[in-house]
């Protein structure tokens, strides 16, 4: 199909986007309705082929029935020329599997958003009792706002329709495959689920836990093998989330989850602190075969069937009929031939039997001495050590002491462990391996930037957690609201900006609902006491130092607003802590400005947004953890910073622009100052 063809009139076709092995994909402009579609076109070589067209018009039929957010819609079917083609939803984006490449590795609140909205719509086709059979990466669509469409049902199947499910044929990914469908059996509800729990498995990981040479030794995995654990990819990875890999990948469909329904009402609270805890799933035991007793008739019938006749004795060749006695009244004078024949070994009567079995002894010592010398040859099995966390060094003298090497060595972007440590082993831990196996590594080449997201109005507590797995440092302050205590307000990174989770601190103003607080006395109080008091009734507070003699070193000595009094919460108190007794021949204090300029990054060229600015120093009266001044600013900005530093006492700044730390400089002295 060449662009500006022109389908039925009405779809003028823009490019291709893709080839599959039952039809083309293209992008079309829909003349009459003026909007993008996709067309998926049967291939000129299947167009005659009665299978394929019976499996693309139930595709059609299939998506016809499914009417959901989640799952690419269907607008047209139609014919021209021989041609039957399907005009479906254009999801600008990318597929979930080269999803995975670039933005991996993916925020676990982002898998848990994703895998939601792919259940949602699997739900639906179940409801409409129909099976999807090839649930797979490339089959759910991605598109630029992150939400997931479920394609490609051009294999899928209704319950009712046994005739479409032929045994011993199978159908589908062979990575996604469930061991059922492995075994030529009829797909069924839990077949899907399998393939989601291996969909999930990859989100997590970055790769399907089976590979092979062949798409039969990759079947016979999925029916043989456990799956791999993904907290030994990554430990921190929640229990209960592997959990849900875990009992949606049983080998056995009982074991997992009853319906898609269950599974995300599952997956949803995988990240709860109530479930920090959880053991790890095991599968019941649900071998109820026990060992039939065959009917005795049966086994009269057997025996008789396997009895081709009875064993007959064969008189010896060598013996001959007894002769009669000779007359007792006149014994006969022996002859040559009536004397008896001399006793013969049995060896000596069968001389031919005897070379046999000497030929057959020889030959069994000597089958007997390699098969002990093949054994003996053989390496010993060992386990694979959990060597993730470690450099590269580390990792192969650890590997050493079990007599394992290093194999191949693949560098990946990861904003979860720190450039240069090992990601993950091939095998993973705990597996078993013969000796001198050598082990691959995937190691860490840094972290990579990441699109950071619109957090407003979600919970600060979950966001958290997300955010701090993903390798971000987050950070709160309160704000007097009438939203709904513990939601966040604002965020001081732009959403859409492209951020390294590692350098990245984030700061969200709270909300600390509307109600006052009855502010107690902190006076006399650590540091860390005053903060979780703070913490604990949505307050800020401002740390300043001064000398004093009425408390000791580290300790605060006053506060404003005083103790007693009603605050709302959100507020700010600001407290004063003890740098001790006034020193004695003190020199005077030294102040003094340092200008800086503040360099403006434009997020995007079409419509510049505003960099938020965080200003933190440290001297005689601040202190490094308390905010000095916040900033939002449009250009490129010079300010002056107040500095006042009594004796040896050294200053410094911090400047943060949009979460990520632009200027850290310490030893500040006078002779910093600017004119």
């Amino acid at each position: 199909m060449t662009p500006n063809y022109t389908l039925s009139g009405r779809y003028r076709i823009v490019r291709s986007l893709g080839e599959g092995g039952m039809a083309n994909v293209y992008l079309a402009h829909d003349l009459i309705l003026d909007r993008d579609v996709a067309v998926k076109l049967l291939r000129l070589d299947l167009r005659d082929d009665p299978k394929t067209i019976k499996r693309f018009q139930r595709e059609a039929l299939a998506t016809t029935e499914l009417v959901h957010p989640h799952i690419v819609s269907l607008y047209d079917v139609g014919e021209e020329n021989g041609m039957q083609y399907l005009v479906m939803e254009y999801v600008k984006g990318m597929d979930l599997k080269n999803y995975i490449k670039s933005q991996f590795p993916l925020p676990l609140q982002q898998v848990l958003d994703i895998m939601a909205q792919i259940l949602s719509a699997v739900a639906t086709a179940h409801a409409h009792n129909i099976i999807h059979r090839d649930l797979k990466p490339q089959n759910i669509l991605i598109d630029e706002a992150g939400n997931a469409k479920i394609t490609d049902f051009g294999i899928a199947v209704a319950l009712s329709e046994h005739t479409m499910t032929q045994t011993n044929t199978i159908l589908g990914s062979v990575h996604y495959l469930s061991p059922e469908q492995a075994r030529g059996s009829m797909a069924t509800k839990q077949s899907d689920i399998y393939s989601l729990g291996i969909i999930l498995y990859e989100m997590l990981t970055g790769s399907v836990p089976f590979n092979g040479e062949t798409a039969v030794s990759i079947a016979l995995k999925h029916f043989q093998s456990a799956i791999p654990s993904v907290r030994d990819y990554d430990a921190d990875i929640p229990q209960a989330l592997e959990n849900v890999v875990l009992r949606a990948t049983a080998k056995d469909p009982r074991n997992r989850y009853a319906a898609v329904e269950d599974m995300a009402a599952d997956l949803k609270t995988t990240l709860a602190p109530a479930r920090a805890g959880e053991k790890r799933f095991e599968p019941a035991d649900l071998n109820i075969d026990e060992t039939k007793i065959m009917p005795s008739a049966d086994i009269q019938a057997a025996l008789a069937a396997s009895q081709d006749g009875k064993t007959q004795v064969m008189p010896r060749a060598h013996e001959a009929p007894a002769k009669p006695k000779p007359a007792a009244s006149k014994p006969a004078e022996a002859t040559p031939e009536d004397k008896p024949l001399p006793k013969r070994s049995w060896a000596k009567r069968h001389p031919l039997r005897r070379k046999l079995l000497i030929g057959l002894g020889i030959v069994l010592l000597f089958a007997l001495a390699v098969l002990v010398g093949w054994e003996l040859s053989q390496p010993q099995a060992t386990t694979i050590p959990k060597v993730t966390g470690m450099t590269k060094q580390a990792a192969t003298e650890t590997l050493a002491k079990r007599h394992l090497s290093v194999g191949t060595v693949r560098r990946v972007k990861s904003n979860r462990v720190r450039k240069n440590q090992v990601i993950k082993s091939t095998p993973g831990a705990k597996t078993s391996v013969p000796e001198r196996s050598k082990i691959g590594l995937t190691i860490s080449s840094g972290a990579k930037e990441m699109s950071f997201g619109n957090y407003v109005n979600d919970s600060y507590q979950d966001v958290r957690q997300t955010l701090k797995s993903a390798g971000f440092t987050v950070k709160k302050v309160y704000s007097t609201s009438d939203v709904t205590a513990g939601q966040i307000i604002s965020q001081d990174v732009a959403a859409g900006s492209r951020v390294l989770p590692t350098d990245t601190t984030v700061t969200f103003t709270v909300s600390a609902g509307s109600h006052y607080v009855n502010l107690k006395d902190l006076t006399g109080e650590s540091q860390r006491d005053i903060l979780t008091y703070a913490q604990d009734n949505g307050l800020n507070v401002n740390f300043q130092r001064g000398y004093t003699d009425e408390q000791k070193e580290g300790y605060s000595y006053d506060q404003e607003p005083d103790g007693g009094t009603n605050v709302r919460s959100g507020s700010t108190v600001t407290v004063m802590m003890s740098r001790g007794n006034q020193p004695t021949n003190q020199p005077d204090p030294k102040n003094f400005y340092v200008k800086v300029t503040i360099p403006f990054k434009a997020l995007t060229a079409a419509a510049p947004q505003a960099n938020n600015v965080k200003i933190y120093l440290e001297d005689d009266t601040h202190t490094r953890e308390t905010l000095y001044r916040e900033l939002t600013i449009m250009h490129d900005t010079r300010i002056s910073l107040p500095f006042q530093l009594t004796g040896d006492l050294k200053g410094r700044y911090r400047i943060v622009r949009n979460g990520v730390t632009i200027a850290n400089k310490t030893q500040i002295t006078a002779e910093d100052a600017t004119n």
